[in-house]
């Protein structure tokens, strides 16, 4: 059985109810006489402390923090809210490419187009084993079968080596022989020289400036590269890569394109081609936002 149980509730109640009345009538009493002191003439309010006056003197107490006219803490907002704000930007951070040089992973949706850089994008240096990988990325792509069954095609129809024949098992023959020169030329110029001449094989989008200008540029980058350190240098990559690979490809062809002129008609082919690839890679982000409006 509980205590509050053998006690009788009824005097507690009366009690209570009696304070509260008592709190009541003080409250408009006080009330009343700070209304009649206000409306006597001559009369301060400080003579009797009103509730507000006792307010005041709480909050006078508090900890606030000082206001003045010289801003002690910089709040980060401008004075006039007609200025806009500056925001800081730190020198090393990235800086976003426009749309006329930001580069996407493909071409087309289809295209690799992994080693191309945004226009005005810093990236940290590549590894040797980064610039294997994106030579093998390049090579190993779905895309880059597809692309060399329609020059093997072209070739069988042109018969660009008669000794190659017709038919299914002569296009078989003009598709391999397809898939292993780009196997040759993306990992002699991509990956294995620029290992050897520390250069970048990546291509750098320009992005601005009139339109010979960005082409001379992206065409001109057959024979200028940068060293992995960001500096100009000439592309021995390209220049010495393509001939090798020239060199590797007439192995497996027969014996008769084994020749200084073959390879050498070759190798410039290669070069042509990969200064045409780089011009279009350059006006590829153009293209891209002014024909698909997609960046």
């Amino acid at each position: 059985m509980h205590v509050f149980d053998s006690v009788n509730p009824k005097p507690l109640l009366k009690r209570v109810a009696s304070l509260a009345v008592a709190v009541s009538c003080l409250g408009v009493s006080l009330v009343h006489a700070q209304t009649n002191r206000a409306a006597m003439p001559g009369s301060t309010a400080g003579h009797v402390p009103t509730l507000s006056a006792s307010l005041a003197r709480e909050i006078a107490g508090a900890d606030m923090p000082s206001i003045s006219s010289s801003r002690a803490v910089d709040d980060g907002l401008p004075d006039d809210p007609s200025v806009p704000v500056q925001e800081s930007v730190h020198p090393d951070a990235k800086q976003p490419a426009d749309d006329r040089g930001v580069q996407t992973k493909r071409i087309l949706g289809i295209m690799p187009n992994f080693s191309s850089v945004s226009a005005d994008e810093r990236l940290p240096k590549l590894t040797p084993k980064d610039k294997f990988v994106i030579a093998g990325k390049n090579t190993f792509d779905y895309s880059s079968f597809f692309i060399a069954a329609i020059q093997a095609g072209v070739a069988m129809n042109g018969a660009s080596y008669p000794e190659f024949h017709q038919g299914v098992a002569g296009y078989g023959r003009y598709y391999w022989h397809t898939l292993a020169d780009t196997a040759d030329e993306n990992f002699m110029v991509g990956g294995l020289f620029p290992v050897v001449f520390r250069q970048d094989p990546r291509f750098y989008t320009l992005g601005h400036g009139s339109f010979g200008h960005r082409a001379l540029y992206a065409a001109s980058r057959v024979i200028i590269s940068r060293s992995d350190a960001g500096n100009p240098m000439p592309n021995f990559s390209e220049i010495v890569g393509a001939g090798a690979a020239a060199g590797v490809s007439s192995l497996y062809y027969p014996t008769h394109y084994r020749t200084w002129t073959k390879v050498g008609q070759k190798w410039l082919t290669s070069s042509v081609i990969d200064g045409a690839n780089f011009t279009f890679k350059e006006f590829w982000p153009t293209i891209n936002h002014k024909v698909f409006h997609t960046h």
